[in-house]
């Protein structure tokens, strides 16, 4: 059984608070310490955030890097897909829906001859097997991807954002 559906994000309004400032910050939840630790005398290196979960970071062998990271753009396109699919299951679980196996697949397309280049495209697609309602996805993906999840927000500002799901009886390897 193979179901599938589509949705793009749109840009917001953008709205500002210039009175909020880095310096001005004062609570734990608004405020995310990051550091980065150089690993090599190139370009890799090791971060760590409020988590304590270590992340490798390299830049590509045209410029020197060694290939022992990811991409800085990598992992925003995997920070986008992780928090749009844990704010999805966490929909999942409230609508009682039981999810075996899901995986994302994404693609995303940069803007060309341009510096700096931002994502222009993101295609995310949900690959989902359990006992699933197709309209109660639809309504957690919308949620997940369009309302809940803080990465989607900030880089709908300069790339169109589409997702689709498809449920299957179960999903190969």
């Amino acid at each position: 059984m193979l179901k599938t559906s589509s949705r793009t994000l749109k840009k917001p309004l953008r709205l500002h608070n210039k009175s909020k400032t880095i310096q001005n910050l004062t609570t734990k939840k608004e405020l995310m310490n990051i550091e980065l630790k150089r690993l090599d005398n190139a370009f890799h290196f090791e971060a760590v955030g409020p988590s304590g979960a270590a992340v490798h970071i390299d830049a590509g062998e045209a410029v020197g890097g060694s290939g022992q990271g990811a991409r800085p753009m990598e992992m925003i396109a995997m920070g986008l897909a992780g928090c749009t699919v844990i704010d999805f299951i966490l929909i999942l679980k409230k609508q009682r829906q039981v999810l075996d196996d899901i995986r994302i697949k994404v693609t995303a397309k940069r803007y060309e001859n341009q510096t700096p280049s931002p994502f222009e495209h993101i295609d995310m697609k949900f690959l989902l097997a359990g006992e699933l309602d197709p309209p109660k996805v639809e309504k957690a993906l919308k949620l997940a991807a369009e309302k809940y999840c803080s990465a989607a927000e900030m880089i709908k500002s300069t790339a169109r954002i589409d997702y689709s799901f498809e449920i299957h009886d179960q999903l190969s390897e």
